[in-house]
């Protein structure tokens, strides 16, 4: 089956076609015939490759215990290669990994990057001491964010030397230090166990390198040009296209010359994401500095970071002990996750990224020259300069790419259009956005803005710096689509890409384009996400028109959903087989649902995503009898998210993050348990009570009694030593 096949049959199967094949329990046992490397886990959801008949679902899911463990195929284990505290380089593994990437440079032998992403304040703030063997003021800081209330503090304006600042900046720094990127050198032994190698390349990238040490990042692209600015509208820090650190580090990508890309994505959490018409940021004092039991945000504003220098793709070279990032400002600046990295010999570089925010816009940045050998790590130099460009979907199929340039015409879609009714567009004169809630105004918006640089001040190539950094908002004024939270971007080995979007609800922010973005039934808002197939017009990586196929994958078997919700990171194996793991919220997964209807009305989407059970890992056969089945592989511990899967080159070793176990009630205390019911369905619409043992908190990975949970890489491996697919 080609790819164009593939999609052809996951489109008839999400719209009731080929799934109609399973109405009976006789159909069902005549096609559900897998041929796989390993038997399906079975979760708390009757799926349709569950392999158990739909009229004997109800009795045999009625009862299920949740596992605060990785639950793996018969036949497959983990190995623990890295946990947060442990140490790396001159410093330690971070928080939520993220993103993988394991660079070979002899058989089973090479660098592991590693993203880390952001703060789970609840179980870092329980296990801070306990991992770390060093005291935090907590409950000093705490106490005095309390007594300012909601807006928090705003440290940057304290006086020098007053103690809660030094608090404040303590907390914030050690916090800063557990994100950003890591590189940890590795080798698999002849047992087949990996083992850490302590290289000189090993090493942080931390959110405050550069603050004290001098390890500061590099930049190219036309945002040079605004961070060296000084008498700006906005804030300066002072030191040019020096930047500190990075955070926010999501998903990400790998060349093939063998540098690793880092999204920093929601950014916005921790500095100010509004800058002014010339790029210069708004105050570090407009996001002020909070923490609670569950919440730490505003970590740049007791150290003043600049706002506009956060939100970009960071690329480094794990080979190089000196290299501690370059951000690449042509790729914009926006809640980025992941990189798609097309490159073939004689054709411009393409690389596709999403920016994760309700209503965010896909993105592809061509590179100005070619490349001649793919492999060749010059080929950075590419980045520095190029175009980028928005996605604008047509609802029959098709699109086309628009420049992000000051040429551009405004040309906003319509809130109408949007699921929540919300377009945020620049706002002039004062900077930032406005939150658009009418067709009359973005009509008004039209005729008072003819192009970008009617929007953005100064000379051509500073308007062009000020659009990449405001990429977003400029791409709602141009009418790039409003799209379902891009997660991840996926070449395939044909040239096409595939697109993960993980939930089409809306929020204060925006929200999807209800043309485009359906459920199988036709549903918008859509909560439980959709995979795109997008072919570029004559596969040209250059092209500027496009045509796209939507599966909508997620949601339960009896609805037309392949029984898992909000897909996130995906990945190729050799085969051509699709690999995803699946990013629902932590707070969502496992809650009750004892019922579907509230009175008259059926209850939420996001409500039902407790009959999905935890986060996990699913596999997607893309030709012969299986093509357009989603398996279960794996199941993640308690509250966690499972992320970054990576293969090593053999194929025999599949590197996976275990990112926020225990991220809602932190550490599980004396194996506490509760017993829920949920109201599920099995895969023909019977409704069925199930109760459901769930643990509360997590003890992953040490798995005793009130140990604290860690962030984690695993490698996953068989145990007869072959091949994971």
């Amino acid at each position: 089956m080609n790819r164009r096949e593939f999609m052809a049959f996951f489109s008839a199967a999400v719209s009731g076609g080929v799934l109609s094949q399973f109405n009976s329990p006789q159909s069902w046992a005549k096609t559900l015939t897998p041929k796989l490397p390993f038997t399906p886990v079975l979760g708390p959801m009757p799926l349709l490759t569950s392999q158990i008949a739909p009229l004997q679902q109800a009795q045999r899911f009625k009862d299920y215990t949740i596992a605060d463990d990785l639950i793996l195929p018969e036949g497959y284990r983990y190995q623990v290669i890295g946990a947060w505290g442990d140490r790396l380089g001159d410093s330690r593994f971070g928080y939520n990994n993220d993103y993988l990437s394991f660079v070979e440079t002899a058989s089973n032998q090479g660098y592991l990057a590693m993203n880390f992403e952001y703060i789970s304040a609840v179980p870092w703030i329980q296990s801070y001491e306990t991992v770390l063997k060093q005291k935090l003021p907590f409950e000093a800081v705490q106490a005095a964010v309390k007594n300012a209330g909601e807006k928090g503090i705003d440290a940057f304006t304290l006086p020098e030397g007053e103690l809660l600042k030094a608090q404040i900046r303590q907390i914030v720094r050690e916090a800063l230090i557990d994100q950003g990127m890591g590189v940890m050198s590795l080798r698999k032994t002849p047992q087949g166990k990996w083992e850490r190698t302590h290289t000189n390349a090993d090493r942080r990238i931390t959110g405050i390198s550069g603050l004290t040490d001098g390890r500061y990042l590099a930049c190219t692209g036309p945002a040079k040009i605004i961070f060296h600015k000084t008498k700006g509208q906005g804030y300066s820090d002072g030191l040019g296209d020096r930047i500190i650190g990075t955070f926010g580090n999501c998903a990400g990508g790998t060349t093939p010359w063998g540098t690793v890309l880092s999204g920093e994505e929601n950014f916005q959490n921790q500095v100010a994401e509004a800058v002014y018409a010339d790029g210069t940021p708004f105050s570090p004092s407009t996001k002020r500095f909070f923490i609670n039991d569950g919440e730490l945000f505003g970590q740049g504003n007791a150290l003043g970071l600049a706002g506009h220098k956060y939100g970009w793709i960071v690329e480094i070279d794990p080979a190089n002990p000196n290299d501690y990032g370059t951000k690449h400002t042509w790729m914009g600046r926006y809640r980025h996750e992941a990189v798609g990295v097309r490159a073939e010999a004689g054709k411009p570089l393409a690389f596709y990224s999403g920016c994760d925010r309700r209503g965010g816009h896909l993105y592809k940045f061509v590179s100005r020259d070619r490349i001649e050998n793919p492999k060749n790590k010059q080929n950075s130099k590419l980045l520095e300069n190029g175009m980028l460009y928005a996605a604008k979907f047509e609802a029959d199929g098709t699109g086309q790419w628009i420049a992000l340039n000051p040429q551009a015409v405004i040309n906003p879609d319509l809130p109408s259009n949007l699921v929540g009714n919300t377009l945020p567009l620049p706002k002039r004169p004062d900077g930032g956005f406005v939150a658009v809630k009418t067709d009359a105004e973005v009509e008004a918006f039209r005729q008072q803005y003819k192009t970008l640089s009617d929007l953005y001040s100064g000379t051509p190539e500073e308007q062009q710096g000020a659009i990449l950094i405001d990429a977003h908002y400029a791409g709602n004024a141009i009418g790039a689509t409003c799209t379902a939270r891009p997660e991840d971007t996926e070449i395939a080995p044909d040239g096409s890409l595939y697109i993960a979007f993980t939930s089409g609800a809306s929020g204060s922010e925006g929200g999807a384009d209800t043309r485009i973005f359906k459920g199988p039934k036709g549903q918008t808002p859509y909560e439980y996400g959709f995979i795109m197939h997008l072919t570029e017009n004559n596969n040209d990586p250059a092209a500027m028109t496009f045509r796209w196929n939507m599966l909508a994958l997620g949601g339960e078997p009896a609805e037309g959903g392949l029984g898992f919700s909000n897909p996130d990171n995906l990945l190729f194996d050799r085969t051509g087989n699709l690999w995803m793991v699946n990013d629902m919220s932590s707070d969502k997964m496992n809650r009750a649902v004892p019922k579907r209807m509230d009175g008259e009305k059926p209850i939420s989407q996001s409500d039902l995503q407790g009959l999905y059970g935890n986060n996990s890992i699913w596999f997607i056969p893309t030709r012969g009898n299986d093509a357009g089945k989603a398996f279960l592989f794996g199941m993640g511990p308690m509250e966690c998210e499972t992320t970054g899967p990576f293969f090593s080159a053999d194929r025999k070793t599949l590197f996976l993050s275990i990112q926020h176990p225990g991220e809602t009630h932190g550490i599980r205390k004396e194996n506490a348990t509760e017993i829920r019911s949920f109201l599920m369905k099995t895969t023909l619409g019977q409704e069925f009570t199930q109760t459901r043992q769930v643990p509360i908190g997590s003890n992953w990975p040490r798995k005793t009694r009130n140990a604290p949970p860690r962030p984690a890489v695993v490698a996953i491996y068989r145990t007869d030593q072959g091949e994971i697919s």
